[in-house]
Formats: C-alpha cells, sequence, structure tokens
C-alpha cells in the first residue's frame, strides 16, 4: 500500500534538532493518522548527524536515512530524497527547526483536498537577520515574480508540498532547488499554490548559507529560463540572434560599399570604424549559427530529445 505522505528533510550539521524534528514530525503524524516515512538525507555532515539518524531509524519504524559521502549541496540531497519517497504527498522540509511540522495537515489537505499540484510555504514574519537575508530574499523573489510569471512570495522556502508526480516529473540538479516551482511550472504542473508559514528562530547551530547564494540563483534562473524554452530547439535563439547580428553587420557594410562608389578615391572604407563594427558583427553573427548548429547537433543525439511528461492515455491495449 501506498504511504499517505514522504517527508523529506535534507540536512548538513544538524545533529541537535534532529531527535525533537522527529519526534514533532511523529506526533503531528500520528494525531492525523497518516501514514509515513520520513526520510533523511545527510549531505556529507561532519558533526555526528548520521550517528543521530541510525539512532532514529532503529527508534523510529518511519524514519529511513541516506549518507553522501561528501557534501553535495541541497539539490542532489532532494534529489536522491524524491527517488526515494514512495508516498502520496511529499513535503519537504528543513531540519533546523525553523520549519513547524504543525504545518504538515493543511499542507496535505491543499494536495489532496483543494488540488494543487503544489504549495509553497510563505514565511511572511521571518526571524532572520534583515540585512543579510531578509531584504535580499524579498528583492530576489520579486525578480523571481517578474521573470518566471509564478506569484510566490517566497520560492526558496524549504517547506514545500506535492503532489507525487510532480517530485518524480522534474531533475533538481546543480542549486536548481531555489526554483522548483518553476521546474514544476515548466513541465506542466499549472495548480501552483500559496500558505502563510510559521518560521521559527534558530534554535540551534547557524545558517550554512551566504551571500553566495543570490548570485548562484540568478545564474540558476537564467539557465532554467533558456533549458526549458530552448532545451529542445537551441536553433530557435541563436539562429535568431545569429541573423539579427549578420544583417546588422551586412547593411553597415553595403552603406559602405555603395559610399566607395559614390565618392570613389575620395572615400577610405577601412578609414571608417563602421568598417570594423560591420565585419565584428558579421563574424559575430557568424558564431551564433554555428553554435546554433552544433546545439543542434548534440540535441538530436541526446537521449531524452524525444521524452515528453503525459498525463494519461485511452484506447490502448494494454
Amino acid at each position: 500500500m501506498s504511504l499517505d505522505l514522504s517527508i523529506v528533510i535534507p540536512l548538513y550539521n544538524e545533529e541537535e534538532s534532529l531527535p525533537e524534528l522527529v519526534a514533532w514530525i511523529e506526533k503531528v503524524c500520528t494525531a492525523n493518522n497518516f501514514s509515513r516515512e520520513i526520510i533523511m538525507i545527510d549531505d556529507g555532515s561532519t558533526d555526528d548527524s548520521w550517528q543521530v539518524v541510525e539512532k532514529l531509524t532503529a527508534e523510529f519504524a518511519s524514519v529511513r536515512g541516506i549518507k553522501f559521502q561528501r557534501n553535495y549541496g541541497k539539490s542532489p540531497a532532494l534529489h536522491e530524497g524524491f527517488k526515494a519517497a514512495s508516498g502520496n504527498v511529499i513535503i519537504t522540509m528543513d531540519a533546523d527547526l525553523q520549519d513547524s511540522p504543525d504545518e504538515i495537515p493543511e499542507l496535505y489537505s491543499m494536495i489532496v483536498n483543494d488540488g494543487f499540484d503544489l504549495v509553497s510555504g510563505w514565511k511572511k514574519v521571518r526571524y532572520d537577520n534583515a540585512v543579510t537575508k531578509n531584504l535580499p530574499s524579498k528583492l530576489y523573489n520579486g525578480v523571481n515574480r517578474r521573470l518566471t510569471g509564478i506569484k510566490l512570495h517566497d520560492m526558496n522556502c524549504g517547506l514545500k508540498a506535492y503532489k507525487r508526480k510532480v517530485v518524480k516529473s522534474i531533475e533538481v540538479y546543480g542549486e536548481m532547488h531555489r526554483f522548483i516551482p518553476v521546474l514544476a511550472k515548466y513541465a506542466g504542473f499549472k495548480k501552483i499554490g500559496e500558505k502563510v508559514v510559521q518560521h521559527r528562530a534558530r534554535k540551534y547551530g547557524s545558517s550554512k548559507f551566504g551571500w553566495e547564494r543570490f548570485i548562484n540563483g540568478f545564474l540558476d534562473l537564467l539557465s532554467i529560463q533558456f533549458v526549458s524554452r530552448f532545451g529542445k530547439k537551441p536553433m530557435h535563439l541563436f539562429g535568431a540572434m545569429g541573423s539579427f547580428t549578420f544583417l546588422i553587420g551586412f547593411f553597415f557594410t553595403m552603406s559602405l560599399i555603395i559610399d566607395k562608389i559614390r565618392f570613389g578615391d575620395n572615400f577610405s572604407i577601412t578609414n571608417k570604424p563602421a568598417f570594423y563594427l560591420s565585419l565584428t558583427a558579421m563574424v559575430v553573427g557568424t558564431l551564433f549559427f554555428l553554435t546554433g548548429f552544433l546545439a543542434e547537433l548534440i540535441t538530436r543525439n541526446a537521449a531524452d530529445r524525444n521524452v515528453y511528461l503525459m498525463d494519461e492515455k485511452i484506447g490502448w491495449d494494454n
């Protein structure tokens, strides 16, 4: 029988918080009669987190553990957790006790009863540093809303709920955990909701993330936008850019040739800055074209070139 819930928890050096977190999740799930599994992914912790996970697996039948050889990051941890999850609803949360397990029943209900594909938490009231985390986070989420069209206030919130089909249809790699709603949208899942959730002050340890996450996050967003729109048709982008750039250079060159014909020896093409600009534009345009052709060759030989997601099929023999 399938489980009601898979709770996926990536962790890195969180030994103090794990027993309290698991006991709290168990209490909430027992009170709501949820069949569940708690999947804890140790992302190469250097403290005793894995030893704590081993003790918890012995104490609670619902706890499972996955251990990485070294620290790979949150996205690979979530990817492995999603692969292992077998519940009808998958909920992710951080291991630092800043996400409240009391939110689990309503998140579950929004997926099962309200029909959402994905529900993202919104930490409307935060207990983080206003300068280093709160303000940059607001700016970051504002840019994300504008570029992606997904109206979420806190896209990077670790507390999220998913239909099982969603996590089995997307691949979380690099540092794409920040943009799982974007990946879900481009995979065809349109009903993405939001829930105001409680944000708790950190009880143990310290934050594992720094300023570099904003730079990396912006670059990852550009990557998602490109791959989602042009991953299977790269020539549509590079070809258009190449055509536009080449034609600009070509028309400038033609105008210089016409002027040379009109003015004869009194007009020197090579002394004009426009000559070098037009030549550069034609070369760059040609390079864009070559890039597009190479990308098309790679795409046509990719193993997933004809892989598309389908909801269901009818009228076919089993």
